[in-house]
């Protein structure tokens, strides 16, 4: 049985987004992006709440979307935590491998900083002025996934050293390998 949940973590320009959307085609999974439910650029924990309460742990999984535009509250999306793709920096935070009770792996992607932080510019400018005070959230979470090693299956990459094939291929694998383990 493959896993149920696959929780894609990394700091902001890793590649989390590009590498679950690829995942999610191959794997045939819904994908849940954590962008679009942080409570803006300071609701790094509270979207990891929001993730561990109302979807991971939730006997009826959903979430109200952030509105960006507005930054309100937006519409209420509905989850199938049966097969899922949970990806954003938070996605391994202790409290929803808690709330997945063993129904979750983990993938945690890594980058040189200044890699990171060129990808994440060209690919969204208007977050310039909140990388700081993202950076800070990011390191407050990465902080806490010192113990996570045995909380979960868990494998780390550092995807500067691998094509997105390469990563593709390896994280295919690896969950292929998840799934036999788990049977």
């Amino acid at each position: 049985m493959a896993p149920q949940i696959v929780l894609i973590d990394g700091p902001s320009g890793s590649g989390k987004t590009t590498l679950a959307q690829q995942l999610a085609t191959v794997c045939h999974k819904q994908l849940l992006h954590l962008d679009d439910l942080y409570p803006g650029w300071s609701g790094l924990a509270a979207g990891v709440s929001i993730v561990a309460n109302q979807v991971v742990g939730s006997t009826k999984p959903g979430f109200y979307g952030w509105d960006w535009t507005h930054n309100r509250p937006g519409q209420h999306c509905e989850v199938d935590t049966a097969n899922l793709i949970i990806e954003g920096v938070g996605a391994l935070a202790p409290e929803i491998i808690a709330a997945a009770g063993g129904r979750a792996v983990g993938i945690l992607l890594s980058v040189p900083e200044a890699l990171r932080k060129q990808r994440a510019l060209e690919r969204d400018p208007e977050f310039a002025p909140f990388w700081d005070m993202w950076a800070a959230q990011e390191a407050e979470h990465f902080a806490q996934l010192a113990g996570i090693a045995g909380e979960l299956p868990l494998l780390r990459l550092d995807v500067a050293q691998l094509s997105r094939k390469g990563i593709v291929d390896q994280v295919v694998g690896w969950l292929r390998q998840q799934g036999r383990n788990r049977k």
